[in-house]
């Protein structure tokens, strides 16, 4: 996914299903400069971590 696309749907007031490495996620933010995510599980929101945009999928 590239930052763009995390950003629209980091925006979005509707839920989109998001993959990382194969577990549902939510994206909380969006660093569009540095291309990166700060995600949580959805069976897990308290454990926030950053990650590449590039291993996020719809």
């Amino acid at each position: 996914m590239d930052a763009q696309r995390a950003q629209e749907i980091a925006s979005s007031p509707n839920m989109i299903q998001v993959n990382c490495n194969g577990q549902n996620v939510y994206i909380e933010h969006v660093d569009q400069d540095k291309g990166m995510a700060t995600i949580h599980s959805l069976d897990d929101p308290n454990n926030k971590q950053s990650v590449s945009v590039e291993d996020l999928s719809e």
